[in-house]
């Protein structure tokens, strides 16, 4: 089966291989990113080192507090953080340069595998998430290099997938030493697939960690964004295509009630700037990219973000806030950030992949769910008209996340336990 695997990777990595070059040449950092997915590393810390894999800008964001924690534990240990992306990049560079060393993650092929761990020599391998790269977890094994799963989910698409090759997953996830998952049914769903139960532990997710307390946070961000300070804020965050049409067709129906009112567009997927400001130029609204301002935004204007790693902070100022991938069939996104920030939220049905969470914000009154563009304009129309239904839907949804926190500690105690206490 491995071989069947190892060949499948190397007929995509030749068949995508061409598009990458496209996309990526003539870009910053294009040599770098090729060298090191093919297990070229340079530039790493001195031994000893840990090695930490974050895919992307969520897992990259997850990371800051388990580097941090890790820090502290074991002061004597380098750490290095890779991720596949290069805007996870941009977030491990820019919120973990005095912490931690960045590196792409090699592609799951036996050369490019064995040269970046000869270099990285890892005393332990922690993922984030549940990045499950068979040959990666087959040589850590055979290296004896103890490995974790943290944070670790299974989707319910994932979890159909892998129970089509159950017997293989079988026997990857038992080369793996922990699990720390995010509830009950990751928990169980990856001891279905083959993970031994007593290394299955539910730690909770490291995405509800309470955000720092920034005094004067929300006067600096509206300041930055050339707000004059009373405006109601719609923030719809992490939007796909077909999502960004329903929240502008919206804000239309609901200017003539609330000629202040700005919302802030920050599409899941930056490359769609460009398309995203044609969609509201069309409608006779004036786009304007985070990266201009701060200039004075005037009641025609939609502000997109363009940046990577902003839009948890920007969650501060909001009145309303949307989460995206749920109006569409992609499985939903974080609404635990804007809880914690006690902003009231509004969702879609599609939430599969966040599936506990959404629940456990409908539960206690912390959310609002809607079904298609009319009820979303008639949810944010309710929440604006309402300060008090604010308030209080806002505040059920930070003490509901509140009762969970606690994901980065039961880590680290998880991982303490597979690789032992460190030297005092």
């Amino acid at each position: 089966m491995y071989v069947l695997y190892t060949l499948g990777i190397a007929l995509a990595v030749l068949a995508y291989l061409p598009m990458l070059l496209a996309r990526r040449l003539g870009h910053s950092g294009a040599a770098r990113f090729f060298r090191q997915r093919f297990g070229h590393l340079d530039g790493l810390p001195p031994a000893p080192r840990c090695w930490i894999h974050a895919v992307s800008v969520g897992e990259a964001i997850a990371a800051i507090p388990l580097v941090e924690g890790i820090r502290r534990l074991w002061p004597g240990v380098n750490i290095v953080v890779s991720t596949q992306t290069v805007t996870g990049a941009a977030i491990v560079r820019d919120r973990l340069a005095r912490l931690a060393t960045h590196c792409y993650f090699p592609l799951d092929l036996p050369g490019p595998i064995k040269r970046a761990l000869r270099a990285i020599s890892p005393v332990f391998f922690v993922a984030l998430e549940t990045e499950l790269w068979p040959n990666f977890f087959r040589e850590l094994h055979r290296r004896g290099i103890p490995a974790m799963v943290a944070n670790g989910r299974i989707s319910d698409r994932s979890f159909r997938r892998y129970r089509l090759v159950r017997r293989f997953m079988g026997r990857l996830l038992r080369q793996i030493g922990m699990f720390g998952m995010q509830s009950v049914e990751d928990a169980r769903r990856i001891i279905a697939l083959g993970a031994l139960p007593e290394r299955v532990v539910v730690t909770g997710n490291l995405k509800i960690e309470p955000p720092p307390d920034q005094v004067g946070a929300d006067s600096l961000w509206r300041r930055l964004l050339g707000l004059a300070g009373t405006e109601p804020v719609w923030v719809a965050g992490s939007t796909h295509r077909g999502e960004e049409e329903v929240v502008l067709d919206a804000l239309r129906e609901l200017q003539p009630r609330y000629p202040s009112l700005v919302v802030v567009l920050a599409p899941r997927h930056p490359e769609r700037v460009s398309e995203v400001e044609r969609l509201i130029q069309v409608r006779g609204l004036e786009p304007i990219r985070r990266t201009a301002l701060p200039m004075r935004v005037g009641p025609r204007t939609v502000i997109v973000l363009d940046t990577v790693g902003e839009l948890a902070q920007l969650y501060q100022i909001a009145s309303v806030v949307f989460v995206g991938g749920s109006l569409v069939p992609s499985g939903g996104h974080n609404m635990l950030e804007p809880a914690l920030r006690r902003k009231p939220v509004v969702f879609g049905p599609h939430t599969e992949n966040f599936r506990e969470s959404a629940e456990l914000l409908l539960a206690r009154g912390g959310a609002l769910l809607v079904r298609d563009g009319r009820e979303l304009q008639a949810a944010v129309q309710r929440l604006l008209d309402d300060p008090e239904l604010r308030r209080s839907v806002g505040q059920a949804g930070f003490e509901a996340v509140a009762g969970r926190q606690g994901g980065v500690r039961e880590t680290l105690e998880l991982l303490e336990r597979l690789v032992g206490r460190p030297s005092p």
